[in-house]
């Protein structure tokens, strides 16, 4: 038996981190209990789990602090509510019948414990010790997560003491306000006017980023915290080298142009892919985007069916969406931008659309809220709380 275990209860300085790790005493955990108990390291010092002196849990349990206690206080915690909130936890389970099946006598359990050096509340120490100890051994034994639940939440949630948010497109369709401008103080109007939504995304236009380069990023960023926030770059050459340039600059996702030689392209997909960014492929005068996407041999996370502002007196043309979807995979994104109004959303979306670029209709209103709302209010989805934070499922 080889099981791992974590689990995250509480908030504040009392916040518990347990990662623990179950094996039978005579495999490879059970060497490094013994190791652990015998090879002791300053201000880490493992101790046995007990539920008072002298009244050690079974399974065996072995603590071992995350944190380098320094002062008396730290240590105190760790001998004391930690201690006894670990040894009860794995004890209720013993009584819970968790462990059926399982000589507990065969098997330890190795338990990394976080405490905070400002911690102080004893009563929350031991309650979110124990919940946590609790839950990552139930999650070790049911070998959580699954597979699906994995790949289902790894969106959907944010780490609780990570302190911004990474926005992930899980949910369309999505409204993409596009701040194709030249005035610093315009762009801060816009974005100081646009309504809270999980359903919208920033685009830093390309003329935008040539005014005042990747930099401008950092400045959305400031005004509208935990944003998605595009970088339309454009690009037709060193793909890797401007996609790793928008991602340092802290944006989402990166533009490369459908234009751009395949290597190109693939590089900079594979360079999005790495950094943990989206790459959209701009079809901006791409006569046929379903040759382009099914050469491609990695494919862009969005495809951006582009009609030029230069002709926005023609009639829109979304192209053969379901066509491009089978090209790129049901998972990639389709986008389409090019003086969208209002009037066109449903049509666009009833074409497959997932995300609907707009730019003057939103940032040259008179109303910059209102406009954005309207458009919102097309897309009719409900808002969810994509960024809760759950310790249990």
């Amino acid at each position: 038996m080889y099981l791992i275990g974590e689990a995250l209860v509480g908030d504040g300085a009392e916040l518990a981190h347990v990662d623990l790790i179950m094996g039978n005493k005579e495999g490879p955990v059970g060497q490094a209990f013994a190791n652990a108990l015998s090879h002791l390291s300053k201000g880490h010092t493992p101790l046995l789990a007990v539920v008072r002196p002298n009244l050690p849990a079974k399974p065996s349990t072995i603590i071992i602090p995350k944190v380098t206690l320094k002062k008396e206080y730290q240590v105190n915690q760790i001998f004391g509510p930690v201690q006894s909130a670990v040894a009860k936890a794995v004890a209720d389970l013993v009584e819970e019948g968790a462990f059926e099946g399982i000589d507990i006598e065969d098997i330890v359990i190795m338990a990394s414990v976080f405490v905070h050096p400002t911690a102080e509340d004893y009563n929350k120490l031991y309650r979110f010790n124990y919940g946590a100890t609790k839950l990552a051994i139930r999650r070790a034994l049911d070998r959580f997560p699954d597979v699906d639940t994995l790949l289902h939440e790894k969106d959907r949630a944010t780490h609780a003491v990570m302190g911004f948010k990474v926005q992930r497109l899980w949910n369309p369709p999505y409204l993409q306000v596009a701040m194709d401008l030249v005035d610093r103080n315009h762009m801060r109007k816009v974005l100081e006017e646009l309504p809270e939504s999980d359903h919208l995304i920033l685009e830093a236009g390309t003329p935008l980023i040539k005014k005042f380069g990747l930099s401008i990023i950092s400045e959305i960023h400031e005004i509208r915290p935990g944003s998605f926030i595009v970088a339309d770059l454009k690009t037709l050459d060193t793909g890797n080298l401007e996609t790793r340039m928008a991602a340092d600059a802290g944006a989402d996702a990166v533009v490369i142009s459908g234009l751009a030689p395949l290597s190109t392209i693939e590089k900079a997909i594979q360079e999005a892919r790495k950094t943990g960014i989206y790459s959209v492929l701009d079809m901006l005068n791409v006569s046929d985007p379903v040759a382009v996407i099914g050469q491609l041999k990695v494919k862009p996370d969005v495809v951006e069916l582009h009609r030029a502002i230069d002709i926005e007196d023609t009639d829109y043309a979304w192209g053969d969406i379901p066509a491009i979807r089978k090209a790129g995979g049901e998972r990639m994104l389709i986008a389409t931008a090019g003086g969208i109004r209002q009037h066109v959303v449903k049509e666009a979306l009833r074409a497959g659309a997932d995300i609907l670029v707009v730019g003057r209709a939103i940032t040259a209103s008179k109303d910059i809220k209102h406009a954005a709302e309207e458009f919102l209010e097309e897309l009719n989805t409900e808002e969810v709380d994509q960024f809760r934070i759950m310790t249990d499922f």
